[in-house]
């Protein structure tokens, strides 16, 4: 059954300075949007908002036409990694698992080649690279219709990059998949829809020449591709 997710008339400023201004987006079942956008632009601030741990000056948030102020407050409709990590340090791989998904998960769930060798590790233990992919499919195989990955490619080497990608592509079939990286190779080569947050706004785009003529890379970056 698909699902809708829609933010919409989202304004935002820090300090007198408006980061945000009339921000919409929507995302529903299949979809893999990939936002983009310089640092500073408020990528991060628009997924915090949409969670519902940040305050925004004016927000509207629906999940199948039902008014949220707080989505993370309510079960499986939506989840979301932040760039730092979430996961209890003192815990076992296999405990977290255990806590996030059941017990009954965690014999599948590990039965994988980057994580068979990791369950009886401490969260603390784990290489940043680990624990990015243990986070990214802790989510992604959570219920929640919709997921949020704020920097899923940051410091994960390219072999589990890719491994990442097709998570991603396979969890889309059930769920709504929003995603930021400063990698924008990566967010174009997994993402079916893609937005540049720009000057407070956010601009949906098909060509990723257009973003030579938002300014957002050069030309050069694209010779030969």
């Amino acid at each position: 059954m698909s699902s809708i997710l829609e933010i919409d008339s989202v304004i935002k400023s820090y300090d007198n300075r408006q980061i945000l201004t009339d921000v919409y987006l929507k995302c529903q079942t299949g979809d893999i949007i990939g936002i983009l956008g310089r640092n500073g632009s408020g990528k991060s601030t628009l997924l915090k908002i949409l969670f519902g741990t940040l305050y925004a000056d004016r927000k509207f948030i629906r999940i199948d036409g039902r008014i949220h102020d707080c989505p993370y407050k309510v079960k499986n409709e939506l989840c979301y990694m932040p760039q730092h990590n979430f996961l209890p340090k003192h815990m076992t791989v296999s405990k977290v698992v255990g806590l996030y998904l059941g017990n009954a998960s965690v014999s599948n769930f590990l039965d994988d080649d980057l994580l068979i060798d990791l369950a009886k590790s401490k969260i603390s233990n784990l290489s940043g690279g680990e624990m990015r992919y243990l986070s990214i499919k802790l989510l992604l195989k959570t219920e929640a219709k919709f997921v949020m990955l704020d920097e899923p490619f940051n410091g994960v080497s390219p072999i589990l990059v890719e491994v990442i990608k097709q998570l991603i592509s396979e969890s889309s079939k059930s769920k709504g998949i929003i995603l930021t990286d400063h990698d924008y190779q990566n967010v174009l080569d997994v993402a079916n829809r893609f937005c540049l947050i720009f000057d407070g706004g956010i601009v949906p785009f098909t060509d990723k020449q257009e973003l030579v003529r938002w300014g957002y890379v050069s030309e050069s970056k694209f010779v030969g591709k």
